[in-house]
């Protein structure tokens, strides 16, 4: 897979690509990640990337022509331009898992009040927002992207470390525990101690969907949860139900 991060702030990315999971998946050659200068596309003398907004207004806007001819220059035609921008669609396990399907991407990182609207319109073939707050710049964006996809390309994670992650199975993950079995007084749950697959399956399952209902109740409402997942939604929130009308009794 080639990931193309087009950005004012290449060096931001130099650390990130050389630590961890990342970094030994580009020195296998499973993925290769290339962080583009925008400035180096500047034709003045100054390298001049910004501009005040047409129509006035507070802020900088980011110039069309840099990052039209770095997009030109790195991005094949046809290939996949995403805006890491707050107005963009939301990032999710299962965008992460699109991309990761494809043979790679382009992600533009935006600075200042944006970038100029022509750009979007010319190149840009989707929107991406990883949370509804605003950042400085896209780069913390392109990197949660770039992180989030590169783990799923085959070969980088084991398929089994995936397939218990929190989201791949819409629900959120189960606690961990590991020695020693007493920390401070707090004992490791007995279950996972005790060799029975069937019954740490269950007791994961049910903590699962516990740590859902209380953090991420949306997420139970999908109509393709498992039935027993669904089910254990149902005891959970009638026993809370209960619960309450017992404590207001």
């Amino acid at each position: 897979m080639n990931i193309t991060v087009l950005t004012l702030f290449p060096g931001i990315f130099r650390g990130y690509l050389e630590s961890s999971i990342l970094a030994r998946a580009i020195g296998r050659g499973l993925v290769t990640v290339n962080a583009v200068d925008i400035r180096g596309y500047a034709t003045d003398r100054h390298r001049v990337c910004d501009d005040a907004a047409y129509g006035g207004g507070p802020g900088m806007v980011m110039k069309p022509e840099p990052i039209a001819a770095a997009l030109e220059a790195t991005t094949a035609a046809g290939a996949r331009v995403i805006y890491l921008t707050p107005s963009g669609r939301r990032f999710t396990q299962a965008a992460a898992e699109e991309l990761a399907a494809g043979s790679g991407f382009t992600l533009l990182c935006g600075r200042y009040e944006g970038i100029d609207q022509r750009v979007i319109d010319a190149f840009v073939t989707d929107e991406l927002s990883i949370g509804d707050y605003v950042l400085s710049g896209g780069e913390v964006g392109a990197m949660a992207v770039v992180d989030a996809v590169v783990r799923l390309v085959p070969g980088v994670i084991t398929g089994e470390s995936l397939e218990e992650e929190s989201f791949s199975g819409g629900l959120l993950e189960y606690p961990h525990y590991t020695r020693p079995e007493e920390f401070r007084g707090m004992r490791v749950p007995e279950v996972l101690l005790s060799g029975h697959h069937e019954k740490i399956r269950q007791w994961r399952l049910l903590r699962s969907v516990e740590k859902t209902l209380k953090y991420r109740p949306d997420l139970l409402e999908s109509d393709r949860l498992p039935r027993e997942v669904r089910d254990l939604a149902g005891q959970l929130r009638r026993e809370g139900d209960s619960h309450g009308r017992d404590e207001g009794a």
